[in-house]
């Protein structure tokens, strides 16, 4: 299973040697592109050979870009390989909408509750205002009950003062978390042979990554947990380096799924391949969600 994140801050040259990545720095290093889930490229100064773009398709790896701020711009992500990707396409148009407005209503539901979740963990009272929302929400969310949660439960969590729109240190941090994270989203949408152009809820006709940005609704406050746990008091708005890798290392935390506790990477996988079963099945019954129990790095078995 991948699992390695490679966040690359300084000067390098990346290159392809047999089945590993190399990393020329001042001192090289090695690592074997079937353990890489991600590689960031956080400088301005790093180059690539044509060998490693391929070895990321092949291998799956999502490789990000960085722009002049420093947040994810840009993703690469390997053409679509599997082995019935128009068929698959096709059950995204003829989804109906009824499926489509019931599946949404599940995901904002378990976006509610992890926001919940994510109060209790830190320990905030008034996450029972967030389990009534989730209660609520019907086929659809035509009562805009996650407008109505995240009104309710940013506040909670960052100060009565914060708003996403400010400029600091906390939106930059969640910037970047869920940068990373729709990034995974879409690595693993691509992987079932899904186009993530074409969402359930999402739609704009600029956004290339809609159903990405539908998927990610639950994993949100697995950041949100995070920031509010390190976030600076010193009055910083730039990220350290440090920072971030610790976002980027969010892909390796336990979540709980229906079939049990695993790394937020390998329940994005899971919950893709649920979500190509909905298409299949026509049935929003078969989305299998995460669920936030904490920010414990998963331990994987050699």
């Amino acid at each position: 299973m991948v699992w390695r994140s490679v966040v690359i801050n300084r000067p390098a040259m990346l290159k392809r040697e047999h089945f590993s990545l190399v990393v020329v720095q001042e001192q090289s290093a090695r690592v074997p592109f079937e353990d890489i889930a991600v590689i960031v490229l956080n400088h301005r100064e790093i180059t690539l050979t044509h060998p490693v773009l391929s070895a990321c398709a092949e291998y799956g790896i999502g490789l990000y870009s960085t722009g002049d701020n420093h947040q994810p711009n840009g993703v690469f992500i390997p053409f679509l390989q599997h082995s019935r990707t128009t068929r698959m396409q096709r059950l995204q148009l003829d989804l109906d909408k009824p499926t489509c407005k019931r599946a949404w209503a599940r995901i904002v539901q378990s976006k509610i509750q992890n926001q919940a979740r994510c109060m209790s963990l830190l320990s905030i009272t008034g996450a029972d205002r967030l389990d009534s929302y989730a209660r609520r929400v019907r086929s659809g969310d035509g009562g805009n009950l996650e407008a109505q949660a995240s009104a309710y439960y940013f506040p909670q969590v960052f100060g009565r003062s914060f708003h996403r729109g400010q400029n600091g240190w906390i939106n930059a941090a969640l910037d970047y978390g869920y940068a990373i994270i729709r990034g995974a989203c879409a690595r693993g949408l691509v992987a079932y042979g899904m186009l993530p152009s074409f969402g359930l809820f999402h739609s704009s006709e600029q956004n290339s990554f809609n159903l990405a940005d539908d998927l990610i609704e639950p994993y949100r406050p697995i950041v949100d947990l995070h920031v509010a746990q390190t976030r600076s008091q010193h009055g910083e708005i730039e990220l350290k380096s440090c920072e971030k890798a610790a976002l980027v290392g969010l892909l390796n935390v336990d979540v709980a799924m229906p079939r049990g506790q695993m790394s937020v990477l390998a329940s994005i996988e899971q919950a893709a391949q649920s979500l190509a079963r909905m298409y299949d099945g026509g049935s929003e019954q078969l989305l299998e969600l995460p669920s936030l129990i904490g920010l414990r790095q998963h331990t994987y078995e050699m």
